[in-house]
């Protein structure tokens, strides 16, 4: 009974330990949780709160270990200069070291020091310091080529200090081993294998070989020279490929540059490829007497056709899908897209510091200037019972300030534009410009010009934001609104801009502008310019830069002035213009191309075939200076040309900027204005010039020196010209002329000579041939191209031998008749044939 009851007992305290236990382990479970949820890193945690806990922590990581390379680069500083001091640390305990980082800071600089590469260990906390900066995630470091690098240069200096020590009298009497424990086995080693000269001549050429290393210039120019000479020597070989491996891209990439993520690194696998899988199903079955393209043997081989001789139909293996003008420059393997300006591939574009930067802080427009304006336009109103609300807003630009006022319900806008001329007397202005209504707005708009005017330099322009990350192709930076933003336009979208304005208002600074804006943004091989020049000083400064953005007609290439100053010449060349646009158009149409950018992007890809006359075509800019005066001197000679630009150029990349300063109803006829619809107007004199060459007033009442309207819509917009000093523009076009150039101008196709058709009815005397006349005709015969400018570039002679050179030739019947631009066509081909005509003119 008694156990029984110690057993009845016993049971409800067990069963009350084991509810205390299981709340026990509940309660724990429940803290867990807690913890977890809002410490730990359970996988309820939000990935972007664990994510934002990991960068954090990889922070102070990187900040201590940060801290720890700059404590024991102190030391090592510290140590060359207190070393001595501090050798007395060694035999006293109680003794304070002179190290700046004390005991410690000794003990890890004597061992450094000593017992690896010397004075030259200083890098190894340069090292760690670059790895800290990685893992903070401040900086993109390649740490393997901070680590070569490092490791390079110590290896050698500690060696190389080392050899001082050893060589040079008295350096032995210090208290650090300046090449430390590793130097000085590295010194053995060499002195053991080549002695003290061979070891010196160890250093010298391994400091020259890293040197040269480090030298992306030198690399680039030295592959170059070995592609250059690899290429001459034989053009079958492919050393391209061995040359981009000998030199991995990696070798001169910046040490800073930015990196893949390295969870993405990680994850990258090399692919095999296997060569069965795209094999074509008509590789097992060809005929072996199939005609077969070698490319290796012959890279034009995809462009010259299946020959026609051959009778059997079955001797043939077809391409699929080959189309000869789309044939792509390959050789079974994808090739690089074009790239034009590999041609001056070293050209850098001007840079900013060859502007000058004005200080206009201190012009700035006074508070109080703004008030006295509001409140005298105020005043003006009122006394003619004109009533406004009192929401006056000023809008300052770097000339002029723009009053937008809100007439009351019931005012007419014409009476407040009919009081244009008391509002100008009451502000004591030079003259004031009312825009009624402002478009897009219910206010009207009276533009105020500033007693301190700011200048706005060429400098700021572009070096705006707007300025370097415009995508525009033919990008013009021409100044600020009344806004102060920086105004760009684009003179492919105008797509010709017409300029007038006064004598002294701006208008050839303007010109400069816009060129100097081209120049700035676009390479030689992107844009060629034609400037004509009636006044022969205006684009004089230009000259230098003919080889690299100038073009000029074929023949004209050896003259000595590449500015176009007279009238003849510029008859010529535009007309040379038109043969040039009609050109363009002839491969646009075969590229089926709607305009240059297209026609470009198409051949960048390789697939336009060069063989069949196909190019990369740069825009084309024409600036005429002082049209009024070509008008006056040539009239509708002058006029047609340039209207038929102006009407067909802009689909092939040609631009016209035609300025005067007389701008007249005789001189900007109704064609022209047509077809220039964007024009820029500085100031004029009368109100009926303004609306000759804007359609309206408003160019009579700007202030001058630079101020103009831009219209290229409805509305025209006031910008103040930025300003660009002779000095500058000489500047610049120095930078740019002492760098590499092409062999010669952009050369436009030769004009005919009147009097020369398709039927060859040419009076020439061919009992009189020219002495070179054989010489030419064996070159011709031998080169297959009938061209005058070939001639003159071969034999060094002028335009006109050249040209009689041509018609004895056509009249021999070597050549046939002219073709505009293009080459004569060849009659002649073989030598024998050739000898047969000349004994028969014998």
């Amino acid at each position: 009974m008694n156990a029984k009851k110690s057993v009845r007992q016993y049971k409800p305290a067990a069963k009350n330990k084991t509810k205390a236990k299981a709340k026990k382990q509940s309660a724990w479970k429940n803290a867990l949780g807690w913890f977890r949820s809002n410490i730990g890193n359970s996988g309820e945690v939000d990935p972007q709160v664990r994510g934002e806990h990991k960068d954090n922590l990889r922070f102070v990581w990187g900040a201590v270990f940060a801290i720890l390379s700059l404590a024991i680069l102190i030391a090592l500083v510290s140590h060359i200069f207190t070393g001595a001091e501090d050798q007395k640390c060694v035999s006293s305990d109680s003794y304070t070291a002179a190290n700046w980082l004390g005991r410690w800071g000794y003990e890890i600089a004597h061992w450094m020091m000593d017992n690896t590469f010397g004075v030259s260990s200083i890098l190894i906390p340069v090292l760690m310091f670059a790895t800290s900066i990685r893992i903070m995630g401040l900086l993109k470091i390649r740490l393997h080529l901070w680590f070569l690098n490092c490791m390079i240069i110590m290896v050698w200096a500690s060696a190389f200090s080392a050899y001082i020590v050893h060589y040079v009298p008295g350096a032995q009497n210090t208290y650090i081993i300046w090449g430390g424990m590793i130097g000085q086995n590295e010194l053995t080693f060499l002195q053991d294998k080549l002695g003290g000269l061979g070891t010196l001549l160890v250093f010298i050429l391994s400091a020259l070989l890293y040197v040269f290393y480090l030298s992306d210039e030198a690399i680039t120019r030295v592959r170059h020279l070995v592609t250059r000479k690899t290429k001459e020597e034989s053009l079958e070989e492919d050393d391209t490929e061995s040359l981009s491996e000998e030199y991995p891209e990696e070798s001169n990439q910046d040490i800073f540059s930015p990196l893949m993520p390295d969870s993405e690194a990680e994850d990258i696998e090399p692919i095999e490829i296997d060569e069965k899988e795209y094999r074509t199903p008509f590789s097992d079955n060809a005929s072996e007497t199939a005609t077969t393209i070698n490319f290796e043997d012959d890279p034009l081989a995809a462009f010259k056709g299946i020959q026609e001789n051959d009778d059997n139909p079955d001797n043939i293996t077809v391409v699929v899908g080959h189309d000869p003008e789309k044939a792509d420059l390959t050789d079974g393997k994808s090739l690089e897209p074009y790239n034009p300006k590999l041609d001056l591939e070293n050209y850098k574009y001007p840079t900013l510091d060859l502007l000058k930067r004005y200080n206009t802080t201190t012009n700035a427009i006074d508070m109080e200037e703004q008030r006295n304006n509001k409140n005298r336009i105020k005043t003006v109103l009122s006394n003619f019972r004109v009533e406004i609300l009192d929401n006056t807003k000023a809008t300052i630009g770097p000339t002029i300030t723009l009053y937008e006022i809100t007439p009351a319900p019931g005012i007419r806008i014409n009476t407040i534009r009919n009081l244009e001329d008391d509002i100008a007397l009451s502000l004591s202005a030079l003259g004031i410009r009312i825009i009624a209504p402002i478009p897009g707005k219910g206010t009207i708009g009276i533009e105020v010009p500033n007693q301190k005017p700011q200048m706005v330099s060429m400098e700021s322009i572009l070096n705006s934001r707007k300025f370097q990350e415009t995508e525009f192709e033919l990008p013009m930076a021409l100044g600020k609104t009344i806004t102060n933003e920086v105004y760009i336009a684009d003179l492919t979208k105008m797509p010709h801009l017409l300029v007038a304005g006064a004598t002294g208002q701006g208008k050839s600074v303007g010109l400069n502008v816009i060129l100097t804006s081209l120049l700035y943004k676009k390479h030689p091989a992107e844009l060629k310019l034609v400037m004509i020049d009636p006044k022969k000083v205006e684009f004089s400064l230009y000259s230098p830069i003919v080889n690299h953005f100038l073009a000029q007609v074929e023949g004209n290439e050896d003259t000595e002035e590449p500015i176009i100053t007279d009238v003849n010449k510029v008859i010529q060349t535009l007309k040379s213009l038109c043969l040039e646009m009609d050109s363009r158009y002839d491969l646009l149409k075969k590229a089926h191309a709607r305009n240059v950018k297209e026609y470009n992007e198409k051949f960048r890809e390789r697939q336009l075939n060069p063989q069949n006359g196909h190019r990369f075509m740069p825009y084309i800019v024409v600036v005429i200076d002082e049209y009024g005066d070509l008008i006056m001197t040539a009239g509708k000679e002058i006029e047609l040309p340039i209207a038929r630009i102006a009407q067909l150029a802009r689909a092939v990349g040609i631009h016209m900027i035609i300025a005067t300063q007389r701008p007249t109803a005789n001189i900007i006829t109704g064609t022209i204005k047509a077809n220039f619809p964007a024009r820029m107007a500085f100031k004029v004199t009368t109100g009926v010039d303004s609306k000759t060459i804007l359609d309206r007033t408003g160019a009579n009442q700007l202030v001058g020196k630079g101020d103009m309207l831009l219209m290229t819509g409805s509305e025209p917009v006031r910008i103040q010209c930025a300003y660009i000093d002779t000095c500058e523009l000489e500047d610049i076009i120095h930078y740019i002329a002492k760098q590499q150039s092409y062999v010669s101008p952009y050369l436009l196709p030769e004009v005919p000579l009147e009097g020369d058709d398709d039927s060859g009815s040419i009076d020439v005397d061919m009992t009189r041939l020219d002495p070179m006349f054989e010489d030419a005709a064996r070159m011709i015969v031998n080169e297959q191209n009938g061209s005058t400018s070939m001639i003159q570039r071969k034999f060094s002679i002028g335009y006109n031998r050249a040209g009689r050179l041509m018609d004895q030739l056509e009249k021999a019947g070597i050549v046939g008749p002219a073709k505009g631009s293009k080459p004569r066509e060849v009659l002649c081909f073989s030598e024998e044939q050739l000898m047969m005509i000349m004994d028969n003119l014998r």
